[in-house]
């Protein structure tokens, strides 16, 4: 364990330890994203049948995204809290802390695939599953759900591994499953003869094998060993289930009123602009999803050394990493930024070589990303509450700007302001603008004061461990 390569959180420089975290994860977010583009691409090229069963399998993704969702609640919840613990030098707490997340984790994977075998059908039909549609989406998702505690597994777990320092470790968890969804899905697909069946089955197989190996690390390999909760454990560890929860309720918020937002885009614009600006739409989303990867990345590498030096008391540490966290984003976005805005087509031409389609998606890319540097201060402050455990804000602010701006604008702008089709694009630029400005402004007001009185209680600021006591 000692000769594999681990960020120290104690002793190593703050930009070193966010860089050391960083790489790895953006490597393993970039695999995640292939992971997620690799089967529509096999799907779509299926003979005879791609284009439908591409629309059918499109209908399962909010079911993924839900149980994606969870996966984070537990995972993201957790890991801020494990890794502040670590800091205040209490690792048995911490310990506590991820056994409850695992044991949450799988009870939860338990009862949501239960509940999706159950209601599969009736839940594709509400999400728009004509009886065509059905006949790829239904088998599809049955599959899919066999594998949904594996998925939960690799997704909620994986940042544990990361908060530990073995960020390397992380990438490489994520780069198995991705790699034999790559081979799997051909061969399933085409070789065997599947269809999207196949797909399903490579996707299922590859989650568990990455699932395997997360668990293989952190039973027998990491610092702190992870195991199911036993019984006696259950009642003191009650308070961790409801602070994990709470913690992790502000990505689980954003990540459905994410679903529901594009709900209420494709609504609008069916009806103003038709079927071509729901391409259109999906167009500007894959974009959207390319561009942000590498800013997740930014934000999870950092998180871990926010939470530890917030737990060791430590408060000019968190000022530096919340200085390295703003500007390695706001520089990466600023680089993008400037090719959205100067040379579009070529952003657009990765996902489609329709030139009528490339010249509408064109000015809806640079209306809905006007104000893309706003979004990144929303990025930040969201990032400094959930690192340092302040929940009420991290989940206000997450649904401030989706919920209350983003989804009354998305109607008002192209119907009450006769915008049509330009007004559900410019939703997005309005509502970055004043959702990223305040929860930016209330992350300074409030955490910076907090780090001062920190400094000034420990006298002498950012001393070794050893003199603090814990809180």
């Amino acid at each position: 364990m000692n000769k594999m390569k681990r960020i120290d959180f104690e002793n190593g420089s703050v930009t070193g330890n966010i860089l050391g975290a960083t790489l790895p994860m953006l490597v393993a977010q970039i695999l995640n994203l292939l992971y997620n583009i690799v089967d529509r691409v096999y799907i779509a090229r299926i003979p005879k049948v791609g284009t439908t069963a591409l629309g059918a399998v499109g209908l399962c993704f909010p079911i993924i995204v839900i149980i994606t969702a969870f996966s984070n609640l537990f995972g993201t919840g957790g890991t801020p809290l494990f890794s502040i613990y670590r800091g205040k030098k209490q690792e048995n707490t911490a310990v506590q802390i991820m056994d409850t997340s695992f044991s949450m984790l799988c009870i939860c994977g338990v009862f949501l695939m239960l509940i999706g075998f159950l209601f599969a059908r009736p839940i594709l039909v509400v999400f728009g599953a004509s009886s065509n549609a059905l006949t790829y989406a239904y088998p599809y998702i049955m599959i899919y759900l066999i594998g949904t505690l594996p998925s939960m597994i690799s997704i909620g777990m994986n940042p544990f591994i990361n908060a530990q320092g073995y960020s390397t470790i992380g990438m490489l968890s994520v780069a198995i499953g991705a790699v034999a969804n790559l081979l799997l899905d051909p061969l399933f697909i085409f070789v065997l003869g599947f269809g999207v069946q196949g797909a399903a089955i490579a996707t299922i197989l590859s989650q568990t094998l990455s699932a395997a190996f997360v668990l293989f690390f952190l039973t027998r390999k990491s610092e702190l060993r992870v195991r199911l909760l036993r019984k006696n454990e259950v009642p003191q560890c009650t308070g961790y289930a409801k602070d994990i929860v709470s913690l992790g309720s502000a990505g689980f918020i954003m990540q459905l009123t994410n679903s529901l937002v594009t709900i209420c885009c494709n609504n609008v614009l069916g009806v103003t602009g038709g079927d071509v600006y729901i391409s259109v739409m999906t167009i500007v989303s894959s974009v959207r999803q390319m561009v942000e990867t590498p800013i997740y990345a930014i934000n999870e590498g950092t998180s871990p050394i926010l939470s530890y030096n917030y737990g060791a008391k430590r408060p000019k540490l968190v000022r530096k990493a919340m200085v390295t966290l703003a500007v390695m984003v706001l520089v990466y976005t600023a680089v993008m930024w400037s090719v959205i805005i100067f040379v579009p087509d070529y952003l657009i031409a990765i996902f489609s070589s329709d030139k009528l389609l490339i010249k509408d998606a064109v000015p809806a890319l640079k209306t809905y990303f006007a104000a893309f540097i706003f979004m990144d201060l929303q990025y930040i402050g969201q990032t400094v509450f959930k690192s340092l455990n302040k929940k009420k804000q991290a989940i206000f602010f997450s649904l401030l700007r989706k919920v209350f701006i983003v989804v009354p604008l998305t109607y008002l702008l192209p119907y009450v302001f006769k915008m049509g089709t330009h007004g559900v694009f410019l939703a997005e630029p309005v509502s970055n603008v004043i959702g990223g400005s305040l929860c930016f402004v209330t992350m300074l007001l409030t955490i910076l004061p907090e780090l001062k009185r920190m400094e000034k209680k420990n006298g002498e600021a950012d001393r070794p461990m050893e003199y603090f006591k814990t809180r």
